[in-house]
């Protein structure tokens, strides 16, 4: 049933359903109202503060991703003090870590020595792997907050790289939160939660130990969910190199086992280098496993075999695919002929999609004949 209550923003007049917030409201009717720690499938926190709007009557400004839609309620996006409040927001944003990716406001000697003791920290020496990827950078752009006018804090915090596939660095961290709802809801892995408090508050992992050595299962979702350089994935680290090019995203399904997760291979130069989960799209809505995410390295392998392979007189050769099929078709016509189709067996795999087991399913009951087939999953 449609419902008829409504609310306005920005002097336009739009239904809600129940248990809507502000935010919801705005991002179905296409309303810009920015964020950094809402996140879609977790509650909403109203951490980052950066989406606030003014409601008539109310006190203060109020954070759209937490405050419920009411029949009548009037909302404004961009007024002079929600400017105001967003752009105050950055700042303390920007100044509360690491982040080297625009010219500051300070004091032009100031800024360069707190940037030349930044990079005597250890892993700190390059620019942020993200940039021009990073959404506070993004948001610092769109409100022309070109720095801070406060004094940037010191890195407390040495770059966590001691497993294979993920850098943490806790100095660019902005305490979003949105690493821990997306390991703890989406997820359901609980491996981090925020720790200690006060200016000493950070994201850790059980026991504040590196993720390595925690139930981390490397799913790489709280990589994803990341806004800023917090959490990068090693191979970004090593292919951060603007001058090799940009990237190009192709879609595509992996292949690792049937669920059919869909996924972004980025792609520069003909080379894999980096994975990321299409989101908004089943049936993984941008989720992946270890091996999905992670498991592509394989593919730009020197060693992979790129042509069919004969063997003959105790030694491989290479052949044409005309030339390997043909022989497979007369080998597997003259089995069947001379001893009968039971006697040839086909081993399919998870590593293929449900589609391609089909059709070999298909192909050896109607084209061979037999029933022998078995797969790699049972075992």
């Amino acid at each position: 049933m449609e419902s008829k209550e409504t609310l306005f923003i920005d002097g336009k007049e739009y239904p809600f359903q129940a248990g809507e917030t502000v935010l919801n409201v705005a991002q179905r009717n296409g309303i810009d109202i920015p964020t950094l720690c809402f996140m879609k499938n977790a509650s909403p926190t109203g951490a980052c503060r950066m989406c606030v709007v003014e409601v008539r009557g109310a006190r203060t400004l109020l954070a759209a991703c937490v405050t419920p839609a009411a029949p009548k309620m009037v909302v404004k996006t961009n007024t002079p003090d929600v400017m105001k409040s967003r752009r105050l927001n950055l700042e303390l944003l920007l100044s509360s870590g690491h982040h080297n990716c625009l010219v500051q406001d300070l004091d032009m000697d100031s800024w360069t020595d707190f940037q030349l003791r930044s990079l005597k920290a250890d892993g700190h020496k390059d620019i942020c792997p993200v940039y021009g990827d990073c959404r506070l950078q993004e948001l610092a752009i769109k409100y022309q907050v070109r720095g801070v006018r406060f004094e940037p804090t010191e890195p407390r915090h040495k770059i966590e790289d001691v497993n294979p596939f993920i850098v943490r660095d806790l100095t660019r961290c902005i305490l979003c939160g949105r690493c821990v709802q997306a390991c703890n809801e989406v997820q359901v892995n609980n491996a981090i939660s925020y720790g200690y408090r006060g200016t000493r508050s950070k994201i850790v992992a059980s026991g504040d130990r590196a993720l390595k050595d925690s139930d981390c299962v490397f799913c790489g979702e709280c990589v994803q969910a990341c806004p800023v350089g917090a959490l990068v994935p090693v191979q970004d680290i090593l292919e951060n190199d603007p001058s090799k090019g940009e990237t190009r995203l192709v879609k595509t399904t992996c292949s690792y086992c049937g669920v059919g997760c869909q996924m972004y291979l980025h792609v520069r130069k003909e080379k894999i280098v980096k994975v990321t989960g299409v989101e908004g799209i089943g049936p993984n809505y941008g989720s992946l496993c270890v091996k999905g995410r992670f498991g592509y390295s394989f593919i730009n392998s020197p060693e992979r075999l790129t042509k069919p392979l004969i063997k003959e007189n105790g030694a491989f050769r290479e052949a044409s695919w005309d030339e390997a099929l043909n022989l497979i078709q007369t080998r597997l016509g003259k089995i069947k002929k001379d001893t009968g189709p039971d006697s040839i067996a086909f081993l399919v795999s998870a590593r293929i999609t449900n589609e391609e087991n089909y059709v070999a399913q298909k192909f050896a009951r109607a084209v061979i004949g037999t029933n022998n087939v078995d797969h790699c999953a049972r075992l």
